[in-house]
């Protein structure tokens, strides 16, 4: 497992440790060169990768066929870029995935905790959920804005009188893999959850 000395000098200083500890316990990796890709419902098998440049080339394989994603933080590889030649080696780098990863959580969790109005258990459940998804409320969360000048939202999810946009569809990297296998591209690549048992390498233990 990554220690914590490593976690705690990486980490995004605007989200709490105590915070930064329940993540990293639920979806976390020991492993920093950790794929995990989903195809839909379906996890699609690959041989785990030794290297970075093995790591790179199944995420530049799979980023725009299905969901992929990265590392300690299982950061969702793909998000911000246009193609696959964007895609750079800090998805691997241990360090530099529990910043991106935690900046990007701690976003998430800001705007899940503002609509329930304050901090709360069901509230980084719903947070952690929104992060194996990428969806909160119907939306792309991670394309959501910082929730920080926004009025709070009343009540809990799913009590809104207002209709729920479905159509924000995620920006996904082309695959520019020549000699990829092909792969049945799902209807929303970023629907399903990380499924993946990770207990057994002492990772995402129940809390």
């Amino acid at each position: 497992m990554i220690d914590a000395a490593t976690i705690h000098h990486c980490v995004d200083p605007a989200l709490k440790p105590a915070i930064v500890e329940k993540f990293i316990r639920a979806i976390g990796s020991s492993d920093p060169l950790t794929v995990t890709i989903h195809a839909g419902n379906r996890v699609v098998l690959v041989s785990p990768p030794k290297t970075p440049d093995q790591a790179m080339a199944l995420v530049r394989r799979y980023v725009g066929q299905a969901m992929v994603r990265v590392g300690v933080t299982q950061y969702p590889a793909g998000l911000g870029v246009s193609d696959v030649s964007e895609l750079k080696p800090d998805l691997v780098d241990a360090c530099a995935n529990i910043k991106m990863g935690t900046t990007l959580f701690g976003k998430v969790y800001r705007i899940v905790v503002k609509w329930y109005g304050a901090p709360a258990d069901q509230a980084f459940g719903d947070a952690i959920e929104a992060w194996k998804s990428g969806y909160f409320e119907g939306k792309y969360v991670f394309d959501e804005a910082e929730p920080g000048s926004l009025p709070p939202r009343k009540g809990t999810p799913g009590d809104s009188d207002q209709p729920v946009k479905t159509d924000d569809a995620p920006k996904a990297a082309t695959s520019a893999d020549s000699g990829a296998q092909p792969v049945k591209e799902p209807d929303d690549p970023n629907k399903a959850g990380i499924r993946i048992d990770l207990t057994g390498i002492g990772v995402g233990k129940p809390k």
